[in-house]
């Protein structure tokens, strides 16, 4: 290789700044820089293809395009090279020359019609080819564009400072070579398995092979009778593709098998369950992309912590971009696993952080549709299977799944249509809003449901025993997020939702007159022992009144229309977070004993306290001194 007479050039104004931020801040993984290398080696496959389809003699006597990748531990250099399009003298000076001037962006917009939709072009910002700095003291680059002479390659070489020199040699082969001089502390690149790895991950699905050289055991030789010492592997002439050229995900689904599907899960999320389900779909239109998404079997541990992350992979054109894509699914299907590969999403130069934009909206929104899609075809389903498949889901996402009412108002429907409930008549968390609205009693005007801390306080709770007298069924809920998702929602297909402890009870057509009697009746004749008891309660209760809900319980507490339930207080307060002083409403059953009691009892406020703190007991909190609760007890049971 001849060399002519090296021109120094000047970096544009500020890039030695612009090169330090580049290599220490934009990147926050140093191995990426093979990624973007690669990249850009692509870039210039996918560029020759095209320019040949008009010039076919661009390809010379070397059709078969590929990346290589050479490691050199005797001169401290990694090497990527491409037989793509390559570069003229004047082009190495633009393009390199020059920060965030990006050679494929130009080539692009040079591009139109179906060339362009066809574009398998992954670096858009000119600055990937300076990742290489992170690890290299020195870059050189050669290159020799198709179709140009032997003769007028050009070198490209720069320590990353404020300048960088060019020559013009002759190079045998068209393409670019990317030669990093390696910092010593980046020496453990050299390691031919580390980079293998590194490629693994990042780029393992580029349309064309990445080949390393082939590695051979050879074992030492020994004198004869001697013991063997052992051996190594050593480079030959031969390359192998060390990448699989080829997405599961951009496939037909017709040519994957559920093996194939399933392992490629495991693989994926590092888990040893096979998935429930999955969804593979190509998207057209105006934001073009790839979803391959599965539904896990099991939760992970952390699922419910702030450390809890979506397992969505995204890759661009096949080429890793991040994991954990928290914009392209919305937190209340963090546990979706699976792969999104788009055509043309926008991200930021480092390709590490999704910039929001139509297209991420459009691309979330599409995947959010399609896990709802599958698991309302799981849910319908007359596949026992299938069924067997929704339960499991719903034993492990359920509570998951219910803070998309808060968080997801476009499909709040949906996913209301998808949860399941016990109700007073049937422990099995199976019942839907449907099913309910199904089985309701002529005349109930509510979809009745009580919250609680466990299924047993729900079941159990004094604010049902009317319901269950008359028989009308009541939707149980005793998941943490039951209270607060169920704050978003006030009706389902027309009937309003009713929480049973939330203001007083109103059965409307379901009670008769006679009832409604009797409570205006009990409520005169208790009047004055009503009166008292607001007096002895009034820093425990805003409110005492006489009801009719009650049928083996003394009293219950009640919440306000619009104020917090004592679950979401109790929620709240185990959070560290700071809660509103809020009293709940007491009311009394005329009918009880205990109550009856009252009007003649000579330790009136000991028996009305105990009365107040039993009917928090019964809803699942903890009188504010127990102790006090304990003597009070102990005071009426000696009497």
């Amino acid at each position: 290789m001849s060399e002519q007479s090296a021109q120094k050039h000047s970096f544009q104004a500020e890039v030695a700044q612009l090169l330090h931020l580049v290599t220490h801040s934009l990147y926050s993984n140093p191995e990426i820089f093979l990624r973007e290398l690669i990249s850009n080696a692509s870039d210039a496959c996918d560029k020759l293809r095209f320019e040949g389809i008009n010039h076919p003699e661009y390809y010379e006597n070397d059709p078969e395009l590929h990346v290589r990748v050479s490691l050199n531990k005797d001169n401290k250099t990694i090497t990527i090279s491409d037989n793509g399009i390559g570069l003229t003298q004047q082009e190495a000076i633009d393009n390199l020359g020059t920060i965030a001037k990006s050679g494929t962006k130009d080539f692009m917009s040079k591009l139109s019609g179906d060339q362009k939709s066809d574009a398998q072009l992954i670096g858009q910002f000119g600055v990937g080819f300076y990742s290489g700095f992170i690890v290299a003291e020195k870059i050189t680059v050669e290159s020799r564009r198709a179709g140009t002479a032997k003769n007028e390659a050009v070198r490209w070489v720069s320590g990353g400072t404020g300048d960088f020199e060019v020559a013009q040699i002759e190079k045998e082969s068209r393409g670019t070579d990317i030669i990093l001089h390696l910092r010593d502390d980046a020496l453990d690149y050299l390691e031919s398995y580390k980079v293998k790895n590194i490629i693994n991950k990042y780029s393992d699905h580029i349309s064309l092979p990445i080949e390393m050289q082939k590695e051979v055991w050879q074992q030492e030789e020994v004198a004869e009778g001697e013991e063997p010492k052992g051996g190594q592997y050593v480079k030959t002439d031969e390359w192998e593709a060390i990448n699989s050229a080829s997405a599961l995900w951009t496939r037909n689904k017709s040519e994957i098998t559920e093996e194939q599907y399933t392992e490629f899960y495991k693989n994926l999320s590092h888990d040893f369950e096979a998935p429930l389900a999955w969804a593979h779909n190509r998207v057209e239109g105006s934001t073009e992309y790839t979803q391959l998404l599965y539904i896990p079997s099991k939760a992970a541990s952390n699922i419910f912590t702030r450390e809890a992350k979506p397992g969505i992979k995204l890759y661009v054109k096949r080429v890793f971009i991040m994991d954990e894509a928290e914009n392209l699914i919305p937190n209340y299907l963090r546990f979706v696993q699976g792969v999104v590969d788009s055509a043309d999403l926008p991200l930021n130069v480092s390709r590490e952080l999704l910039q929001e934009s139509r297209d991420v909206k459009t691309i979330r929104e599409g995947n959010t549709r399609r896990i709802l899609t599958m698991l309302d075809g799981l849910s319908k389903s007359e596949d026992e299977k299938d069924q067997e498949k929704f339960k499991t889901f719903f034993a492990e996402f359920g509570s998951v799944l219910k803070e998309g009412l808060g968080q997801d108002t476009t499909n709040h429907e949906r996913i209301l249509k998808l949860l399941r409930f016990a109700t007073s008549t049937n422990d099995d968390v199976s019942t839907t809003l449907a099913d309910y609205k199904a089985r309701m009693k002529e005349g109930q005007k509510a979809i009745y449901y009580v919250t609680a801390d466990s299924l047993n306080a729900a079941k159990n709770s004094p604010q049902l025993e009317l319901f269950k007298k008359k028989g009308i069924e009541v939707l149980l809920m005793s998941e943490r997020v039951d209270e607060w998702a169920m704050e978003f929602v006030h009706e389902f297909d027309g009937t309003p939702m009713q929480n049973v402890a939330k203001g007083a009870v109103d059965l409307g057509d379901l009670q008769d007159a006679e009832e409604k009697k009797a409570l205006e009746e009990a409520t005169e004749q208790f009047k004055p022992v009503v009166e008292k008891l607001s007096s002895a309660l009034n820093k425990k209760t805003k409110e005492v009144r006489v009801t009719t809900r009650l049928v083996d319980s003394p009293a219950c507490l009640v919440t306000s229309d619009g104020d917090l339930s004592p679950q979401l207080l109790r929620m709240l307060k185990q959070a560290g977070q700071p809660v509103p002083e809020i009293k709940p409403i007491l009311e009394i059953n005329p009918e009880h004993p205990l109550v009856k009691k009252l009007e003649s009892s000579e330790q009136f406020d000991d028996l009305a306290n105990v009365i107040f703190d039993q009917a928090l007991i019964a809803e699942g909190g903890l009188p504010d001194d127990p102790a006090e609760y304990i003597k009070r007890i102990n005071s009426l049971l000696l009497k």
